[in-house]
């Protein structure tokens, strides 16, 4: 039974056994109630899920290695919350994360997702790379989101191993999902080198594709009209 008032926070992981707990340490100590924390796990063979396990307040979900939007899906379909909300697993939520976002989708009825800024941080020895033109920006991972809204979108492309986000926002506006950006920094994103992000040669590919499936769908509108 889905809880009205419940923020559902998936969080999806492959091999993140060096950082999941401060992720999962920061989930837990956000100010907003009721919370559900949930891991899913996208094969990893490190200690990722006795990671997991080892947090009471968290469930635990398992599949074969499909990618980070497959795992985002499948928490998804588990979640019990009205709200849907994400955090990578190597990655920081701010304390007032997710009751700021909740307080803007209720004060605004006709908003469906929102997202928050991030700040950029980097571990020891990993240089800046040279892609990273700010400390500050937002992404589509930082979401907050009607579970109507994922109802009526769907989830994200599976196909996208990298800007599945980028993907998923763009079906978002296309459908006219009110999609807004609060201004506080509220999310820290960590660099370490080992992201899926850091080497940016398939991201080319990948928002190419975004990009011709957008004039598709914009195509299609056009032709039934």
């Amino acid at each position: 039974m889905v809880n009205d008032s419940l923020v559902s926070v998936i969080v999806p992981v492959y091999n993140g056994e060096r950082h999941l707990a401060e992720a999962l340490d920061s989930i837990l100590a956000q100010d907003y109630r009721p919370l559900e924390v949930m891991v899913v796990d996208d094969g990893s063979t490190d200690r990722s899920a006795e990671i997991a396990r080892s947090f009471n307040d968290v469930r635990y979900l398992r599949q074969d290695n499909q990618g980070p939007a497959a795992a985002r899906n499948k928490g998804m379909a588990a979640a019990n919350g009205s709200f849907l909300s994400f955090c990578d697993a190597d990655d920081l939520l701010r304390p007032s994360k997710v009751s700021a976002q909740v307080a803007y989708l209720q004060e605004h009825v006709d908003g469906g997702c929102v997202l928050v800024r991030h700040e950029v941080f980097f571990e020891a020895g990993v240089a800046r790379p040279a892609w990273l033109l700010e400390d500050e920006g937002a992404q589509a991972q930082s979401a907050l989101v009607r579970r109507s809204v994922v109802e009526r979108v769907g989830g994200f492309d599976p196909a996208y191993r990298l800007t599945e986000g980028i993907e998923w926002l763009s079906r978002m506006r296309d459908a006219g999902v009110r999609i807004a950006v609060l201004a506080e920094v509220l999310q820290d994103r960590r660099i370490h080198g080992g992201n899926l992000s850091y080497h940016r040669q398939e991201l080319q590919h990948y928002l190419l594709h975004s990009m011709r499936s957008r004039i598709a769908r914009a195509r299609g509108e056009h032709n039934r009209c």
